[in-house]
């Protein structure tokens, strides 16, 4: 290939710039951009507005620039409207909350049709009754379950998670129904840590995204503290060790904003969510 004269200059100019930080000119590595994660929205946030126009929500949405959508129901629609709206707003799905019961040998193969027409592979249990998390007992026999369930989902190319709420860390003489439930499932069983529900349930998101490395695939970013109506980015969560950690060791696919502060200005709080999250460098 011939170069021309500004080219010669061009690449004459990056290599003043790379010798001014120290870095030999032909010692720089050919790729040295961090893999990006996107950002979705769990539709939960703004159900209210979901049920009376979920088109007109799917549309605002994509115009405030999420890439994704996690479904916490779908509003009377089939997964093949479900797919087109996505199609026709450029988004993806990043996910569904699905009830364990749909997960059944019974339910499961109709589950997994569904979430793959809509173009999704992970399947998060949001909550368990009392029957799988009311003793230590019971959370190791849904530990093993898990294992199954995600054993299976493994051989159509799904994963199986749970997503966290205040009570998953409450104290079990001396241990957490957490880490009961994560510390004797397998690699493949997705933790969806939920910041904010994790704080306000007196544990450690740090730590516990430290502790199971690999595992957050999908994590919920939720704001805990600060003023009644501060979204991601306005509270007392130290977001740059969520990111550091999510990027690192973490195996996180998707960042998912979930907002519950209140249901009026619903949307305009979800899109302040992601505009704090773009200032932040996501």
């Amino acid at each position: 290939m011939k170069l021309t004269r500004r080219d010669m200059l061009k690449l004459g100019a990056g290599a003043v710039a790379l010798s001014a930080t120290g870095i030999h000119p032909m010692a720089a590595p050919a790729n040295t951009a961090v893999k990006r994660i996107p950002i979705g929205l769990q539709l939960y946030s703004v159900r209210h507005a979901c049920a009376k126009d979920l088109p007109g929500v799917l549309k605002a949405v994509s115009e405030m620039g999420y890439e994704g959508v996690e479904y916490a129901g779908y509003y009377g629609r089939t997964a093949k409207e479900l797919h087109k709206l996505q199609d026709d707003n450029g988004l993806k799905c990043c996910g569904t909350h699905t009830g364990l019961n749909t997960l059944s040998d019974d339910a499961f193969d109709a589950t997994v049709e569904f979430n793959k027409t809509i173009g999704n592979k992970y399947l998060i249990v949001p909550g368990m009754s009392h029957e799988y998390t009311g003793s230590i007992e019971a959370l190791k026999k849904t530990a093993k379950l898990y294992d199954k369930l995600a054993k299976k989902a493994k051989t159509v190319d799904m994963l199986v998670g749970y997503h966290a709420h205040g009570g998953d860390f409450r104290d079990m003489g001396g241990q957490t129904p957490w880490d009961l439930l994560f510390g004797n499932t397998c690699d493949d069983v997705v933790m969806q840590m939920d910041v904010g529900n994790c704080i306000g349930g007196g544990g450690d998101p740090y730590a516990l995204l430290k502790k199971y490395p690999g595992r957050s695939k999908t994590i919920h970013l939720k704001e805990h503290g600060g003023d009644k109506k501060a979204v991601v980015g306005e509270g007392d969560v130290d977001w740059k060790q969520v990111f550091e950690i999510c990027e690192s060791t973490g195996g996180t696919e998707w960042y998912i904003v979930e907002h519950e502060r209140g249901v009026e200005g619903a949307m305009e709080n979800v899109g302040r969510c992601l505009a704090n999250l773009k200032k932040m460098g996501k």
